[in-house]
């Protein structure tokens, strides 16, 4: 009898070590899901923006012109990041930045620079069109593109979110502001370009800068 005993507590026992194995072969085969966590160290970001001054760059606008610092140089402009594509907030945006351009129309003091984060999508013919189409005046509005890391890594220099969507192919992530750039090449103000209040103060800030 006690012999029966064994026999059967060894098979139970065999068969819930047979079990463990499985599990543990089971979880360790499991395919490894990584997150993804942005934060403001992933864009370095300094915490105060009025003694940072914007670096050199180099891009070309919609009219296939070599935009650099000097086309800027002892001017004041409004910066900004967007995409062609975009339905959503650069409309907005590209209507408060026709607003700035009236404001200023006459004033060569007065710049505006865009930048496409859609390198791939918005070539110049792409860029001149959309131009066109929100009214842009030459020499006074640029839309400009470039070098991939180029466009990313001056987005850092301005403040502003600008990224692919990792979700989402061929769409992007970025924010709706217009960043107000002093003839020192520092950041002066940073507003929400979707916002027709925010402009307004916008260029009311650009006119107390020229008195």
């Amino acid at each position: 009898m006690e012999d029966r005993i064994l026999e059967i507590w060894i098979v139970f026992t065999a068969m819930a070590v047979i079990v463990a194995i499985s599990i543990v072969i089971k979880e360790n085969n499991k395919p490894h899901i990584k997150e993804s966590i942005y934060s403001e160290s992933t864009f370095n970001i300094r915490t105060d923006f009025s003694k940072n001054q914007i670096p050199e760059f180099q891009f070309t606008n919609q009219y296939s012109e070599v935009v650099t610092q000097h086309t800027f140089k002892d001017k004041i402009y409004v910066a900004d990041f967007f995409f062609t594509r975009c339905p959503t907030i650069c409309p907005l945006m590209s209507g408060n930045k026709f607003r700035i351009q009236q404001a200023f129309k006459n004033n060569d003091d007065i710049l505006l620079l865009s930048h496409s984060i859609d390198v791939a999508g918005d070539s110049i013919p792409i860029l001149l069109e959309y131009a066109n189409r929100v009214g842009a005046i030459k020499d006074k509005w640029h839309l400009v593109t470039g070098d991939y890391d180029a466009i990313y890594d001056i987005a850092k220099e301005y403040y502003v979110t600008a990224q692919e969507d990792d979700l989402n192919d061929g769409s992007f992530i970025h924010d709706g502001s217009f960043i107000l750039i002093g003839r020192d090449r520092t950041i002066k103000g940073i507003y929400d370009g979707t916002d027709r209040v925010s402009t307004t103060k916008l260029i009311a800030h650009i006119k107390s800068i020229l008195k």
